[in-house]
């Protein structure tokens, strides 16, 4: 609106404060700015106007010209937005929005909010066009106190009616030049609701030049079908004096922009144009272009929509779902929860999740199933989430149900947290047989662990009373051959005692199991190796060979002495058990010395383990390599699988190689050398 304040009279045009209201402003301009020739602001409440906050919402922001010392010509600005009328969706006055929710209304209020303060700037050309029409005005009045003077004025105000035709065609043209310019949209319509004005702004949002806008119908050729009712309302209501404001109009586009969007969203004021005798010739719309957010509302909507589509669907795919807001207020409910518990949507929709609900409604196991569904519900407003939870509830007939809760924190646009949201994971039928399996499976499995629990407790003592045995005939006189057969039963009791221990079979499956470092005598572990298959070779009649060099009887290594004889044991009784009868059995021992720089001397061994007949079963040598499915592998397998893995920690390997007739183990480790005087045949 405008204003002008002249000789103690005011004439007003538009929205504008009341007339005291009017020279209160004025007052305080004289008392705060009276060496200023002016004053513009977007907001009198930061220019420091004291009676800002009386205005209202349709005074905000003002550009005041002073004419003489107590004359003024003012233009007022209402706020930047107000409120926002969405083409295509319903206004009901009755209508309220969740207050705990976050609804399409209830957010862009958020939004406009935040520029309530302010009106649109003042541009610079737009001052431009003020100080020029300030300045015609000075030239044409003169300051005055006297009523004589004051009807001169008056009179000459009259005549300039008459006489000033350049001076008021000086500022047509200013104005014209203002909106042409003017960074917002504006346009007008004839009384026949044709386009009459056609700014640089809205030719540029539309692409549609001013030359090709003017003379179209407004409604029936540049509006989109969506606004064309509620524009051409608008239109109506303002031919008749009854001006709009922050109307949405979508505009259609042309050229390059009809290649980006199909329409332009502008929010508008429509402003009736008058004659001088005051009668509506036209409307004039200035709007701002508010496409983007549009865009962004409608994104937020859509998801909205498909977020209730798909919670709410009563689908059996989708699981129960509850919710509560960051104060633990119960804000959904789906159908699955509805049925799973008994309870309605709108029995729980306000209620505390718990004490309300779970707790009163639907009743918990114990105070401590309470205490630890807080303490997932505050976790999870804590940006901790919590999975599959075993959570059991008892619903409103009373009976228990058995789900695994999964809760999540919900946030909003920003990213802050605004509530939880908990999925209860029901069992089908068929998950349910599953699980009986599963549980008496694992109740097999864990008998079977007692029953070894027991077998290796029990071994263990005997084992005691043979190591008790055999240390009294240590102390005894024994000849050589008799002390190498008590050392050969030592090492295969060693040995025995190592397996008994190895509880934690992961650490050989993951590479990390802990090998020992002693000095030991190869020609002992052979020996050992050579009497754990004796008997069973006796019994399938099968002729058993072992050919090592010489110097393999004083040869001394470093290494891991047990887990090598436990690991070529096992090669050799599974070469036994698969020789046909009457056949045969080597065992070949090849070393290798090389010294390596810096003194250390180091042995490769090769043990070869030759066996007549077809060999292994094919599918054994697969679980050897774990080829195999790791659930179907035998005994035979797993000890074949555990020891190719020794060898592997040992940095050696193992393979299995048929040969028409036979077939043999090859396993190479190396070993350092150890260094003895009376081992002269081990040196290099």
């Amino acid at each position: 609106g405008a204003a002008l304040l002249y000789g103690g009279r005011f004439w007003l045009l538009g929205v504008t404060p009341a007339e005291e209201q009017i020279k209160d402003i004025a007052d305080w301009l004289m008392e705060c700015h009276k060496d200023s020739t002016g004053l513009s602001t977007d907001s009198l409440t930061d220019a420091g106007y004291p009676g800002a906050g009386k205005l209202g919402d349709d005074v905000c922001g003002m550009a005041a010209a002073r004419i003489t010392e107590k004359d003024f010509l003012f233009w007022f600005r209402a706020h930047a937005e107000k409120e926002i009328k969405w083409s295509g969706q319903k206004h009901n006055p009755g209508d309220q929005d969740d207050a705990r929710k976050m609804h399409p209304r209830s957010s862009f209020a958020a939004f406009l909010e935040v520029v309530r303060a302010r009106s649109q700037p003042w541009e610079d050309v737009e001052m431009d066009a003020i100080h020029s029409l300030q300045l015609i005005l000075r030239g044409s009045f003169q300051d005055t106190d006297s009523d004589q003077n004051k009807s001169m004025i008056q009179s000459r105000l009259n005549d300039l009616k008459l006489q000033g035709m350049d001076e008021l065609s000086t500022v047509a043209n200013e104005m014209v030049r203002l909106i042409e310019t003017a960074t917002a949209p504006i346009l007008a319509v004839d009384a026949n609701g044709c386009i009459n004005g056609w700014n640089a702004k809205v030719s540029e949002l539309t692409g549609l030049p001013v030359g090709d806008a003017m003379s179209k119908s407004l409604v029936k050729e540049l509006v989109h079908e969506d606004s064309g009712e509620l524009v051409e309302r608008v239109l109506y209501l303002a031919l008749n004096g009854q001006e709009e404001q922050n109307v949405e109009m979508q505009l259609r586009t042309w050229g390059p922009q009809k290649e980006q969007r199909d329409t332009v969203i502008l929010v508008v004021n429509a402003c009736a144009s008058r004659d001088v005798n005051e009668s509506v010739v036209g409307v004039c719309f200035v709007g701002q272009d508010v496409t983007g957010q549009k865009l962004v509302m409608d994104k937020f909507t859509k998801i909205q929509g498909d977020y209730t589509t798909i919670v709410r669907s009563h689908n059996s795919l989708i699981p129960p779902i509850f919710g509560s807001d960051e104060y633990g207020y119960c804000t959904e409910w789906n159908p699955a929860m509805e049925k799973l518990s008994g309870l309605r949507r709108d029995e729980v929709l306000g209620k505390m999740v718990t004490g309300d609900v779970f707790g009163s409604l639907c009743r918990l196991k114990s105070s401590d199933a309470m205490t630890k569904f807080m303490i997932i519900l505050n976790n999870a407003m804590d940006g901790q989430d919590t999975e599959r939870f075993p959570f059991s509830f008892l619903d409103r007939q009373g009976k228990p149900v058995e789900v695994l809760l999964t809760a999540q924190k919900r946030t909003d646009a920003e990213g802050a947290i605004t509530g939880v949201f908990c999925f209860l994971h029901t069992a089908s039928p068929e998950l349910q047989q599953a699980l009986a399996v599963q549980k008496a499976a694992e109740k097999v499995a864990e008998s079977k662990a007692k029953e070894l629990a027991y077998i290796r407790q029990e071994i263990k003592n005997p084992l005691d009373g043979i190591m008790f045995a055999r240390s009294f005939i240590e102390h005894t006189d024994l000849s050589d051959d008799q002390k190498q057969l008590v050392e050969t039963s030592a090492m295969c009791e060693k040995q025995l005692r190592r397996i008994l221990d190895d509880m934690d079979l992961a650490s050989i499956e993951e590479g990390y199991l802990d090998l020992d470092t002693a000095e030991f005598m190869m020609a002992a572990v052979m020996n050992s190796v050579v009497s754990q298959g004796m008997i069973t070779s006796s019994k399938k009649g099968l002729q058993l060979f072992c050919d090592t060099p010489p110097e393999f009887k004083t040869m001394n290594v470093f290494g891991d002495q047990v887990r090598l004889q436990q690991v070529l044991a096992d090669f050799l009784l599974n070469a036994i058990q698969f020789t046909p009868a009457s056949g045969w059995v080597e065992v070949k021992v090849v070393p290798s010395p090389k010294k390596l720089p810096g003194g250390v001397t180091v042995v490769s061994l090769e043990f070869r383990i030759t066996h007549a007949g077809e060999g292994l079963p094919e599918d054994l040598i697969h679980q050897m390599y774990d080829r195999a499915d790791a659930h179907s592998k035998s005994q035979e397998g797993l000890g074949l699988s555990m020891c190719r893995k020794i060898v592997k920690l040992m940095n050696g390997e193992v393979q299995y190689v048929r040969e028409t007739g036979k077939s043999h183990f090859v396993v190479n480790v190396e070993l350092p050398l150890a260094h003895r005087e009376d081992a002269a045949s081990a040196k290099c």
